[in-house]
Formats: C-alpha cells, sequence, structure tokens
C-alpha cells in the first residue's frame, strides 16, 4: 500500500478497458449504446427540425412503411445540410410510422432518446456530487454531526417519492420558466434532473458514509492526522481517491434508474411535456393509441423497444464496470 493508501485506485484503472472487453455482458451493452448513440446523434440535425412537422391529411397513425408516405417538398423547406442528406434522412420518416398527428415516430424517438439519456445523466452527476459530499463529511466528522446528517437522509427516504416531485415542479416551474425566458419545454426538463437527483443521491450517501467510516481507521489516515493534516485534505487527498471506485460504479448504475424514473413519471404525465419527445412521454402516448378496436401496435412497441434496450445495455455496463473495479463482489455473468 502507498502511503496515501492509493492502491486501490490504481487496481481499478490498470486494464480497466482490457477486463470490459473481456466482459461478454459489459462489451454488448457498451456496442448497443453505440449503435444507439450513433444512430440518435447522426439524425439529430433532422430530427430537431421535423419531430414535430405535422401531417395531418397523409399520414395520421399511417403503420411503418418502407415507403415515405409525405411528399419530399412538405419536408424539403424543414431540411438543413445538403440536399442529398436531406433526402437520405427523409426515407426514414416512415421506417417507424407515424403518429396521430402525422408525425414521424423515428424522428420523435431519437431526441426523446438523448432527452432521456440527458436527464440520466444529468441526474447522477447531481446525485454522485451531493451523496458523496454528504456522506464523506458525515462520517468523517462523526458524533452529533453524523447522527443529524444521516436522520435527514432517513426522513427524505420516508418521503413518498411522486409527492415529492410534484412539490418540486409546483415550487419551481414557474419561476424556472421566468427565468428561461419563458420556455416552459426547457423548465420541465431541470425540474426532472432535479427532481430525480435529488433522491438518488441519498443512496449515495449511505454508500460513501460506509465507505468513509471503514478507511478513517486505517493506518495512512492515522498518519496523516499525525503530520498535521486538515481533515478537508484528508478526505480530498486520501480518502477521495480510495473511493473512486465504488463512486463510478454507482454513478453508472443510476443513470438506468434515472432513466426509468424520467420515463415513468413522463408516462403519468407530470414529467416532459408535449411537444417535448421522451421514451416515457412516447410509452404514454403509444398506449393511449392502443385500444381493442383499432390497434396502432408501432406507436408503443418502438419506443419501449428502445427503453427496454438502452436500459438493458446501461445495467450490463453498469455490472461490468463493478465487476472490473471490484473484483472481490464479482457476479456470473449476464450473457
Amino acid at each position: 500500500m502507498s502511503q496515501d493508501g492509493s492502491e486501490h485506485v490504481g487496481h481499478g484503472r490498470v486494464g480497466l478497458w482490457v477486463k470490459l472487453r473481456r466482459d461478454r455482458s459489459a462489451f454488448v451493452g457498451m456496442m448497443l449504446l453505440a449503435v444507439l448513440l450513433a444512430t440518435a446523434v447522426a439524425s439529430l440535425p433532422f430530427a430537431l427540425r421535423w419531430y414535430n412537422v405535422q401531417e395531418l391529411s397523409s399520414a395520421v397513425r399511417h403503420r411503418p412503411s418502407a415507403t415515405p408516405v409525405v411528399p419530399f417538398a412538405s419536408y424539403e423547406r424543414e431540411a438543413t445540410g445538403s440536399r442529398g442528406a436531406a433526402r437520405a434522412a427523409y426515407h426514414l420518416t416512415s421506417v417507424m410510422g407515424h403518429d396521430d398527428l402525422g408525425r414521424s415516430l423515428f424522428f420523435r424517438i431519437a431526441p426523446a432518446l438523448l432527452v432521456s439519456l440527458g436527464i440520466g445523466l444529468a441526474a447522477a452527476v447531481m446525485a454522485t456530487g451531493i451523496g458523496t459530499a454528504w456522506g464523506a463529511v458525515a462520517a468523517y466528522a462523526g458524533g452529533r454531526v453524523d447522527l443529524v446528517m444521516m436522520r435527514i437522509v432517513d426522513v427524505l427516504y420516508g418521503l413518498p417519492y411522486i409527492l415529492m416531485v410534484i412539490l418540486l415542479k409546483t415550487a419551481i416551474a414557474r419561476p424556472l420558466t421566468a427565468m428561461l425566458g419563458g420556455h416552459a419545454k426547457y423548465a420541465d426538463l431541470v425540474v426532472m434532473f432535479l427532481a430525480i437527483g435529488g433522491v438518488a443521491w441519498l443512496t449515495m450517501a449511505r454508500v460513501v458514509r460506509g465507505q468513509v467510516l471503514s478507511l478513517r481507521q486505517q493506518p495512512f489516515i492515522e498518519a496523516a492526522r499525525a503530520t498535521g493534516a486538515g481533515p478537508i485534505y484528508i478526505l480530498w487527498r486520501h480518502v477521495l481517491p480510495n473511493l473512486v471506485g465504488p463512486i463510478v460504479v454507482y454513478a453508472t448504475l443510476v443513470v438506468p434508474q434515472a432513466v426509468l424514473q424520467e420515463s415513468f413519471l413522463s408516462f403519468l404525465g407530470i414529467g416532459v411535456q408535449q411537444p417535448t419527445p421522451s421514451l416515457g412521454r412516447l410509452a404514454a402516448d403509444g398506449v393511449e393509441a392502443v385500444n381493442t378496436f383499432v390497434s396502432y401496435w408501432w406507436l408503443l412497441i418502438f419506443p419501449c423497444g428502445v427503453l427496454v434496450v438502452t436500459l438493458l445495455a446501461l445495467n450490463f455496463v453498469g455490472e461490468g464496470l463493478r465487476n472490473a473495479l471490484d473484483p472481490k463482489s464479482r457476479a456470473a455473468p449476464l450473457l
């Protein structure tokens, strides 16, 4: 062990990419994410223009087709870039069908995936920052400080999650919309990652607290105290470097949880609102379009399929990181 106890960091970083490649489930997860993100990013310039283009007369809930059902002239006025690229993207408009307003489902799923992933990543960053700081300070300070801080965590754990989201949205949605110049759709996105990240950090705080409690009794921490190092320096220089592995693993696992929570809240109608697409919002629209008389199955199957594949890929990558950074907790491969 080095004087600052940083051998865990070095061990976790050495050969990480090699370990992930050898982990079949993690490699499959990374490939699935790469394909989804590459498709979404490549189509984003056109999707941002066309995701809300409505063709009520010719494409209302039109089923998937390899042949576009809307004249190219209707989309050409919205196209950006070269005419060839616009025409190539145009041929994808009917691949996944159209919704009840004649909007291309393909060009709604592409930004919806990025919106859901963006909210998940932002919530994970927020949860990681707050949870790490809260848990580390509580554990290292100990005594009454630890008692009070962890009781606050327990109280927040006991509050109903949906109620917290509704209260948060009621409290800050209107002033936040005013701050953003009246753009309610941007305010909805900010409220979403604040609501999800504001709850996800509670588990992170407990995880970090447990790790710090075990580290604070190690000889290298006692040696740092003996040299006159202050608490902040010890936390930053000696404790946090040894928590990189658990923090990275948990942050990776928070992302699929946050994406699923965003989808669930949007499905209930208290998350991302129209016309901004998200995977949960599209799934909710698909449920409304499926009935016993006429089944517009593609409006439900494609958004839910993309959501399931995304969540599986993120969980595969998270499990792979956990196995690579913490060999003692190695689990059986998922694939």
